[in-house]
């Protein structure tokens, strides 16, 4: 019983951390600025981004390949996440609410999870909800989202507990800009406000034509 709770405590401090930030970001206070990090693209479509073979949120099997054509964001974390992935995740479903109606259409916002034993596809399906109803949750097999995570160069590592359930998970934190080939553009730190991702992704999409 003490397990439900502790893990019904977290989902709703989750969800708070969400409205927090939200509301934040809506009465123009948003408490985190930085600076929009680029490395070369030459250097990152060699070391960035990869193939995948995932299950969305909605149980479907999906690869790369169904979204081609599409620029993808992708940020990798887990649901239970206490800080890093709401902040993430509200940044980039604050800047794909910004895009316009049409450049929304050429953008696809993804979330893939680094904990594939707690996140189901019903567990992605309802934390997905929380930020944007265009937002993809992708999860599968330990091997699975493994090999994606090493795709896209994420560092992540399950934190030692003596708990099989309740753990935290330590991951990179980043937002990736791939093309519609699948190659990667841009990356966004942490710090990085919704403005700076409009800036980046606009600032790709124009250069794409």
């Amino acid at each position: 019983m003490s397990r439900m709770v502790a893990a019904t405590t977290i989902k709703v401090t989750g969800a708070l951390v969400v409205l927090v930030l939200a509301t934040a970001y809506v009465l123009g206070v948003w408490p985190f600025a930085g600076d929009l990090e680029e490395v070369a693209g030459s250097q990152g479509e060699a070391l960035v981004g990869g193939p995948f073979s995932l299950v969305d949120e909605t149980g479907r099997r999906v690869t790369d390949a169904d979204f081609a054509g599409r620029s993808k964001l992708m940020f990798f974390g887990y649901t239970y996440c206490p800080d890093m992935c709401p902040l993430g995740l509200a940044t980039m479903a604050a800047a794909y609410q910004q895009l316009s109606p049409e450049e929304r259409q050429r953008v696809v916002p993804i979330f893939v999870t680094v904990d594939p034993e707690r996140d189901t596809v019903e567990a992605i399906a309802d934390y997905v909800d929380l930020f944007h109803p265009d937002l993809v949750g992708l999860t599968g097999t330990l091997e699975e989202t493994d090999a994606a995570a090493k795709a896209y160069r994420v560092y992540y590592r399950k934190a030692e507990s003596e708990s099989a359930t309740e753990y935290l998970v330590d991951h990179s934190t980043f937002t990736y800009l791939m093309d519609g080939e699948n190659h990667y553009v841009t990356h966004f730190g942490h710090d990085a406000q919704p403005a700076d991702l409009v800036e980046g992704i606009r600032r790709h999409l124009e250069s794409a034509g």
